[in-house]
């Protein structure tokens, strides 16, 4: 078997996230994936985050994307992150802890002021949710409901960096 490699994502790497963004969607009724209209980002997604004061990186295996996180910093000492995606037969091995603490690694190296991270999450994605609260994040009670065509509602977690521990 082909060894995961993880790195920083480049521009190139739209294709192959938007492909896992895919296949992630197609494990969930309701959830659609339509490039063009929902993810335009994915034209130049290293440029994206870094417009962003933020980074991606991707878990690569046999030329191929099979998992991603970006972290952005919009806001003076809040992280968030962003497109959290695993392929399925990589999950329970440790490679999403491995992209959280690289993130964690990246935030306290470029934005040492940062101490908050935050996202948001598809209410769908039940094992993501455990996955995060394994991890130190709190569900903060805030949910918001997106104009997408899955009709997307999504939870709001929040964890201190103090806390959060890239654990599964």
């Amino acid at each position: 078997m082909t060894d995961v490699v993880l790195r920083p994502a480049c521009n190139a790497d739209g294709e192959g996230i938007g492909a896992l963004i895919a296949a992630v969607f197609a494990d969930y009724p309701g959830c659609i994936y339509d490039r063009a209209a929902e993810f335009p980002e994915l034209d130049a997604i290293a440029d994206y985050f870094t417009a962003r004061n933020g980074a991606m990186w991707v878990l690569e295996r046999g030329g191929m994307i099979v998992g991603c996180l970006g972290v952005t910093v919009d806001q003076p000492g809040l992280g968030e992150l962003h497109k959290v995606y695993l392929d399925r037969n990589l999950r329970g091995q440790g490679r999403a802890q491995q992209l959280l603490a690289t993130a964690y690694e990246w935030l306290a190296h470029h934005h040492p002021a940062c101490s908050d991270v935050m996202l948001w999450t598809d209410t769908r994605f039940a094992a993501g949710h455990r996955f995060y609260e394994k991890c130190g994040f709190v569900r903060s009670g805030q949910q918001r409901q997106l104009d997408d065509l899955s009709h997307s509602a999504e939870y709001h977690f929040t964890g201190s960096l103090a806390v959060l521990r890239p654990q599964g």
